[in-house]
């Protein structure tokens, strides 16, 4: 594996960072997940955005314009060899002595590229679906930066692999006067995902705000129900909403669309994938497709 560290292309065998790097300490960066079908970068420019966005969020200044990521997005793709890849890219504030406070003056942030080959889901979890857990979200409030201190969503996630699940979907607690409702609360997304719900044949979406991850797949799929008629609603989402789907799918920048099929041991509406997953599938292949081609 080629990977790109600070203006450099190397084996990953021969990557260097400090254990004084603020991402290593603080957890203090922000990063980036790119697909790339048939070695062309999906959407750049709105992961790029995103990019940005995650940035300011942590008061980062961007350490490359747009061209040039461009440029090293490109250039990591033709170094390394398989033809679909998703790219990681890794950004922190920097090595400097260990302090809360950012370093005074700057220094230069770090950054860290790497390529893996992507696995879109086999023909079999498509066919299935996918088993899901819930768990309260005890995640801080700025979940719209894509921060590397994902220590929250490591526990989240691996709740859902101790049950032998896919995914967990979190549910943020609703308090009325400082005191928790039981059985209250709304959606916000998955530990690494975003969360559709289906119902009577509408989509139903969280709003993009500060509880959430903006996803770029997520965009995609509302672009598609915009193009193509299908109803859909982007609002809070209560609890009972998401265990009476007669539908839930699961989107992200690696997983595509996935078919949600069981939640907390129980079936998702017939419990098998069903029509809008069907649609939405064979839509987001299409879109793929062309926008490949272009």
């Amino acid at each position: 594996m080629t990977i790109y560290l600070n203006g450099h292309y190397m084996p990953i065998e021969d990557a260097k960072i400090s254990v004084l790097d603020r991402g290593f300490i603080f957890g203090d960066g922000v990063y980036e997940v790119i697909p790339v079908y048939s070695r062309k970068a999906f959407r750049v420019a709105e992961h790029l955005l995103r990019l940005q966005h995650s940035l300011d969020g942590i008061k980062l200044a961007n350490p490359h314009s747009d061209s040039e990521w461009t440029g090293i997005i490109d250039e990591l793709i033709a170094r390394n060899a398989a033809q679909d890849q998703y790219l990681y890219l890794h950004i922190t504030r920097g090595v400097a002595k260990r302090d809360h406070a950012f370093p005074s003056p700057p220094v230069e942030p770090t950054v860290f590229m790497m390529s893996n080959p992507l696995l879109t889901p086999p023909a079999d979890l498509l066919h299935s679906g996918i088993a899901c857990v819930t768990a309260p979200d005890n995640r801080w409030l700025r979940c719209d930066i894509k921060s590397i201190a994902l220590l929250p969503n490591v526990l989240l996630r691996q709740m859902a692999v101790d049950a032998g699940c896919a995914e967990t979907i979190l549910i943020r607690p609703e308090f009325v006067n400082a005191e928790f409702v039981s059985g209250g609360g709304f959606m916000t997304e998955g530990a690494a995902s975003n969360i559709f719900v289906v119902k009577n044949g509408k989509l139903l979406a969280p709003p993009k705000d500060n509880l959430m991850l903006p996803g770029i797949t997520y965009d995609v799929v509302l672009e598609l129900a915009d193009a193509n008629g299908i109803p859909y609603e982007v609002r809070k989402i209560a609890v009972a909403e998401v265990f009476a789907a007669d539908e839930l799918l699961l989107t992200s920048s690696t997983k595509e669309v996935l078919a949600i099929t069981q939640l907390d041991g129980k079936p998702v509406g017939t419990g098998k994938p069903g029509a809008m997953f069907a649609q939405m599938y064979a839509l987001y292949q299409d879109f793929k497709r062309d926008v490949m081609r272009v």
